[in-house]
Order: structure tokens, then C-alpha cells, then sequence
């Protein structure tokens, strides 16, 4: 990981220089935004769920209700990926 320091992972400086970025909170509350909608259609899900875009964001998706579906979240985040974190 890019953000190591003395063997453990350094969260302060991983969010100063990416999760801060303006780019990545406006995906982040994209992402929010999709699960609150999910979760006001069909409920709260549990922790173990993920709400996921059937067509990719990176791929042109939308949040909309007929590109979201709730999958566990071991499936959701096993896909393989490119080094910039897209599904390959």
C-alpha cells in the first residue's frame, strides 16, 4: 500500500492526498446517495450488504433504481480491478 508507515497503514496522510480530493467526495456522496435510495425503497440493508451499480459509474452507470441492486459484500468487492480501482 502506498500509505505505509513503519509497517502500518498512515489513514491521516492516505485521506490528505486522496480521499480528500474533490473528485472522490463527489463519487462518495454518489455512492451514499445510492444506497439511501436503495435502502428508502426496500429497507434498511445489513452491514454485510453493498448496494451495487449493475453498470459500473466508471462505465457510464447511473444511480438509478434500475442500475442498483443489493449484493453481499465480499461479491461486490472481489471484482477484479485496473490500478486506478475500476473494474477491469
Amino acid at each position: 500500500m502506498p500509505y505505509m508507515r513503519n509497517g502500518k497503514r498512515d489513514y491521516k496522510t492516505e485521506y490528505n492526498r486522496y480521499h480528500s480530493r474533490k473528485r472522490e467526495k463527489i463519487k462518495r456522496a454518489s455512492r451514499n446517495a445510492a444506497r439511501r435510495e436503495y435502502e428508502e425503497k426496500h429497507g434498511n440493508l445489513p452491514a454485510s450488504k453493498d448496494v451495487d451499480h449493475i453498470i459500473p459509474l466508471s462505465k457510464g452507470g447511473t444511480n438509478s433504481s434500475r442500475n442498483i441492486r443489493a449484493i453481499s459484500r465480499y461479491i461486490n468487492r472481489s471484482f477484479k480491478r485496473t490500478k486506478k480501482g475500476a473494474i477491469a
